[in-house]
């Protein structure tokens, strides 16, 4: 059997980045490469009924051993690391027994991952880290949830003494931005429940996201030499720059934690002439997240109001809701998976998730999905690392689930 680690370092040696500008399925090619690979090892390890369809979509089936009437339990990690890093060419520093200290990242650029700024470092003294050299992210997100995934069903087929009901497995491409499962087929991956295997933090599991919309404004100015322009010019770089400001201060993501919603400018382009900016739109309380598009549709149409013409455009669509309302009727998913959690002699951790996973949407699909950690910190940047036991036991975990489930 290939030890899990290996298979991580082999993961994160494909650049698997999606690409939000894109409008194929899946939005980069080079996802593929990773998801034909590991069709390949369901095969070589005995999973006949594996195959990858023309979106992106590895979807695999082990067979029940026992006679008892348990249900079909999928598990899903996706493959794409998120475009907001560089992917490419990942070249991972491996830590033994880590002692406590800031870890050196880069020479060049003098840069650390220091406990200071990153405390949650010191709860894995002795452990072996896995951290980036300071040029990429790692790729933690979501490869340690395929690497533990993997790992599971190659113990299972390499044990057949281990009984267990149907297990179902997918990965998907394009998780990072928000299209991981637009054309997965519910009824063909033929779970009853699942489980994504993509949090972070040892001990994570979660039935809670945020509700998200997506809101993108275009701003038309009028570019007028400036020694010539009074009442005249219209700077669509002030005039955006305006936009964000009406916007609540304390609703950015760096002053909210917890259930606090927020919205988030992810992009800025800009001259005189016209400028373009986006924003990403977030909440638990669906209340309170209808009242945020709200504000942004009345700070747009006040500003029309102002400059006239239709100067701001707005375009806003929901991405993906909170999966609780499909989770709470369901809840012997979430016990079940205390339950594996608690077996692996970790204390469990329960809370919302401040982001979205496929599961999600598929809880609104008619497939109820939580989400359990896979191990990772700091995802989608230079400073993401991952403790090698944490994935350990997220494969663990999936053993217990399937145990639970039987």
């Amino acid at each position: 059997m290939e030890n899990i680690l290996d298979k991580f370092l082999r993961y994160i040696s494909f650049d698997t980045a999606s690409d939000p500008t894109s409008e194929t399925q899946p939005s980069t090619a080079k996802q593929f490469a990773l998801l034909k690979v590991l069709l390949e090892e369901l095969h070589q390890m005995g999973v006949k009924d594996a195959h990858l369809d023309e979106h992106g979509y590895v979807m695999a089936s082990i067979p029940a051993n026992t006679d008892t009437d348990a249900p079909p339990i999928g598990f899903i990690a996706h493959v794409d690391t998120a475009p907001d890093a560089s992917g490419e060419n990942i070249r991972p520093q491996i830590i033994p027994n880590y002692d406590g200290s800031p870890i050196l990242l880069n020479k060049e650029t003098n840069l650390y991952l220091d406990p200071a700024e990153f405390p949650e470092l010191l709860l894995y003294k002795g452990q072996t880290i896995i951290t980036t050299d300071g040029t990429t992210l790692l790729g933690a997100d979501d490869k340690a949830g395929v690497a533990a995934i993997m790992w599971a069903a190659q113990y299972l087929m390499a044990h057949p003494e281990i009984k267990h009901g149907p297990i179902k497995i997918a990965f998907t491409p394009d998780e990072e931005i928000g299209r991981g499962v637009a054309k997965f087929d519910v009824s063909t991956f033929g779970a009853k429940y699942a489980y994504t295997i993509d949090g972070g933090q040892i001990g994570e599991i979660e039935y809670e996201n945020f509700n998200a919309a997506m809101a993108k404004i275009h701003i038309q100015g009028r570019n007028v030499h400036p020694g010539y322009a009074k009442n005249k010019m219209f700077n669509a770089i002030i005039m955006a720059a305006e936009l964000n400001n009406m916007l609540p201060v304390e609703q950015r993501p760096e002053y909210t934690e917890d259930y606090e919603g927020f919205f988030h400018i992810t992009s800025f382009t800009g001259t005189v002439e016209e400028a373009n900016i986006q924003y990403i739109i977030r909440d638990h309380d669906q209340v309170k997240f209808e009242e945020k598009k709200k504000l942004m549709e009345e700070v747009v149409s006040f500003l029309n109001k102002k400059y006239g013409q239709n100067r701001f455009a707005l375009e806003m669509k929901d991405q993906y809701y909170n999966m609780r309302k499909m989770v709470e009727p369901h809840m012997e998913i979430v016990e079940k998976a205390l339950a594996a959690i608690k077996k692996a002699g970790i204390t469990p951790i329960v809370h919302p998730i401040r982001g979205g996973t496929d599961g999600a949407q598929l809880s609104y699909m008619g497939l109820p999905c939580p989400n359990i950690f896979a191990g990772g910190h700091n995802f989608h940047g230079k400073m993401e690392y991952l403790p090698l036991e944490s994935m350990k036991k997220a494969a663990e975990v999936i053993l217990n689930i399937i145990d639970e489930w039987k």
